[in-house]
């Protein structure tokens, strides 16, 4: 009697030990996937942080736009609402740019960062929600009979099939583009959004009673997800996908007992009943849809040039080889040009019968193997917008584009995968081997992949070792170069891009640019009026020109030609800067701080601005006014030539307001980051002789005039300490 007790005891107690077993695992394996997806993220990407920006579209979204420079303040929320950004109405993703700015300044390595962690917070979410859609209660289409036996067991393979996905999806090379790209935030961005839709959708659509809550969720992440990128307006179409498998939410017509025509009656209104439910989703695809026709209508302009059949075959060829570098992602570009022509015939052939029989076969599976074809379906569905049936720039297909589509085809491999070794009596070993080896591969090429991404001149070398005829590439990579003080060989690739892209004002403009970087006026001349030849509105060309005529010093007709690039863009910094120089030199020093003033209001970040602006005020008496422009100039430059002028310049507005002590700092900085400034070696000089240190004088001028032979001041200056010329 008493070993009954005892035995009924113990079996009171298994089940509670079981139950909190189970409960443990529940959250500890999922909490553990959560944090090995962001360590392989940080593995295959943290090398970004010591990247910069670069010139390919960093600069409009964060670094020269002064509304984003200026940070977070509510104004700048409310101009992010109200305006078109870049040809992109996506005012969380410009939000989000003001709050690293507001965070890091214009430091790369923060804005860097901020990409990196969105990536992987999309990963993690990613994960959940294909938890939540795939927990066993919900699953429908796999082995029907006896799944109440096996639910624990395919809880755990959905849940590790879900992990595998999201793991793909982390680190695949593909995403590269993405997440080491600042200005493509937006990506990384509909990715957090895109995964807490299908999270809150999954929790939605398995509750017992329809949830105004719920749904009201459903809606909202969506809506807040358009606003990031508007390539989500496809995502409802997916939700439809999702109901199907994994959800369940059609029922199977495989009872006998059912009549066929009844059944599949039954199914229609079923149908009919998912989408009305989601016509609020579709409503908001819509105006996002009007929202970025209005906001891209000049980027749709170069439709008219490529012929609509010319289009459909790239889309058909593009769904294709995004397949290929899923499989093989080698010789990954940041732009593929566009094939002159469309893509040979034979291949668009190849390309169309592929899809079509993967179509018609999934099709028929769709009972058996429904994730064969959702996943199809998925990634054929969200790729629409970007395929390029409606063009939008010069590129035919983009690595980027893949970010969430290629979702669809993880899915359909890891679950097909599953499902084809479901019978191996190894099958756990070879899965687990098998996502090993490829996961190690894709985070070490990944990790290669985001070198290229270093800065702009590594960027578009890359890019043009493995594309041909890409004067995009060649025309960034120039641009580079000629601001890291490489005209000769800016000039050799704008002259390459010229012979590419010859009927390219932009191309033109930059070209004659170059030339006249290089002292080559004439040249600089001619292609500066083909330029304006091939479109007579083209403002840069005529600030060039400008600029060109200020050289051979024939200032007032260079005014005209600044002034007409103002009339074309009134927010024409440089040429508001320029104006101003050419302005000071005709003596018309009012003109030349209004122009001053206006170039600083565009670009609050440039030194050079600021410098200028500071002198012109210095000559009005305006002290302190000068002294602040020095100092938010200084700013930005803090250990260059350029800076040691600004210092120079600043410890001489110091010394006008009796500031000595300041003014002798600032001196000696400016010697710290320049010794060979004879200038800064006068004003040190000037002050320590106020102070009685005759001897530290008379040394900092005789090295004045050991660096500049002849410089009157320091002779001045000598003289007046009773010391005569050094031979």
């Amino acid at each position: 009697m008493a070993s009954r007790v005892k035995q009924r005891k113990t079996s009171k107690r298994r089940p509670a030990d079981s139950h909190r077993s189970h409960s443990r695992n529940r959250y500890l394996i999922p909490g553990a996937v959560c944090i090995v997806l962001a360590v392989i993220v940080w593995i295959a990407f943290g090398r970004a942080l010591g990247h910069g920006f670069v010139n390919y579209d960093d600069g409009p979204y964060v670094y020269d736009n002064a509304r984003v420079i200026s940070g977070l303040s509510l104004a700048n929320v409310l101009w992010a609402f109200t305006h078109v950004h870049s040809a992109n109405w996506h005012p969380l993703t410009t939000i989000s740019h003001m709050l690293d700015c507001q965070l890091y300044g214009l430091q790369p390595w923060g804005h860097h960062l901020s990409n990196i962690l969105l990536h992987a917070v999309a990963a993690v979410l990613l994960f959940l929600a294909l938890c939540e859609l795939t927990a066993s209660h919900a699953v429908a289409g796999i082995g029907d009979a006896g799944r109440g036996q096996q639910s624990r067991l395919q809880d755990r393979g959905n849940l590790w099939a879900s992990a595998f996905v999201a793991a793909l999806f982390a680190v695949h090379p593909l995403r590269v583009e993405s997440v080491a790209w600042i200005a493509e935030r937006k990506d990384v961005l509909s990715g957090v959004f895109l995964a807490l839709t299908l999270l809150a959708y999954a929790r939605y659509a398995r509750a017992d009673r329809f949830s105004l809550f719920r749904y009201g969720t459903v809606l909202i992440v969506f809506a807040l997800g358009l606003m990031c990128k508007p390539t989500l307006v496809t995502l409802p179409f997916v939700l439809l996908l999702l109901d199907y498998w994994p959800l369940g939410r059609i029922r199977s017509s495989s009872s006998a007992a059912a009549p066929l025509r009844g059944a599949s009656r039954r199914r229609t209104t079923e149908w009919l009943q998912l989408v009305a439910e989601k016509i609020p989703l579709f409503v908001l695809s819509a105006a996002s849809c009007v929202a970025t026709i209005l906001a891209q209508k000049e980027a749709f302009a170069p439709v008219r040039a490529v012929p609509l059949q010319e289009r459909f075959a790239n889309a058909v060829v593009a769904y294709v080889k995004y397949i290929g570098q899923m499989i093989y992602p080698a010789h990954l570009a940041v732009l593929y040009p566009y094939p002159e022509g469309g893509p040979p015939v034979w291949q668009v052939i190849v390309a169309l019968l592929f899809l079509v029989i993967v179509s018609v076969i999934f099709i028929v599976w769709r009972k058996t193997y429904p994730f064969l074809l959702i996943g199809w379906l998925w990634f054929l569905g969200m790729l629409v917008p970007m395929i390029g049936i409606v063009q939008v720039g010069s590129q035919p297909m983009a690595d980027r584009y893949t970010y969430l589509p290629q979702i669809g085809l993880y899915i359909l491999v890891v679950w097909g995968s599953a499902q084809l070794v479901r019978v191996w009596q190894y099958k756990g070993v070879a899965l687990r081997a098998a996502a090993l080896v490829i996961l190690g591969a894709l985070i070490t090429r990944t990790y290669i992949q985001s070198s290229y991404w270093q800065n702009s001149e590594t960027l578009w070398s890359h890019t043009i070792a493995l594309t041909d005829d890409n004067y995009v590439a060649h025309n960034n990579l120039a641009q580079a170069l000629l601001e890291n003080g490489q005209p000769g060989e800016a000039i050799a690739h704008y002259t390459k891009a010229a012979e590419i892209k010859p009927d390219l004002a932009e191309v033109q403009s930059n070209l004659g640019n170059a030339l006249l970087r290089g002292g080559r006026l004439d040249e600089a001349v001619t292609h500066l009026q083909r330029a304006l030849e091939i479109d007579p509105a083209y403002a840069e060309a005529y600030h060039h020109l400008g600029t060109v005529l200020m050289k051979k010093g024939q200032t007032s007709e260079a005014i005209a030609y600044y002034q007409k690039a103002l009339q074309l863009n009134t927010s024409y910094a440089d040429a508001h800067n320029d104006l101003g120089v050419a302005f000071l030199r005709t003596g018309q020093l009012e003109e030349a701080i209004e122009h001053y003033k206006q170039a600083v209001a565009i670009k609050p970040d440039s030194a050079e601005m600021q410098y200028n602006l500071g002198n012109a005020v210095a000559r009005t008496g305006d002290w302190a006014g000068a002294i602040a422009c020095y100092q938010v100039a200084l700013h930005v430059e803090r250990d260059s030539v350029k800076a040691a002028k600004i210092r120079n310049n600043l410890g001489a507005a110091l010394e006008k307001l009796g500031k000595s002590d300041e003014a002798l700092e600032q001196f000696n900085e400016a010697l710290q980051v320049n010794g060979n400034y004879p200038e800064a070696h006068c004003n040190v000089a000037r002050i320590l002789a106020r102070r009685g240190r005759r001897d530290e004088a008379v040394a900092h001028l005789e090295e004045a005039l050991r660096l500049t032979p002849g410089y009157e001041q320091a002779k001045k200056q000598l003289l007046e300490l009773g010391v005569t010329e050094p031979q």
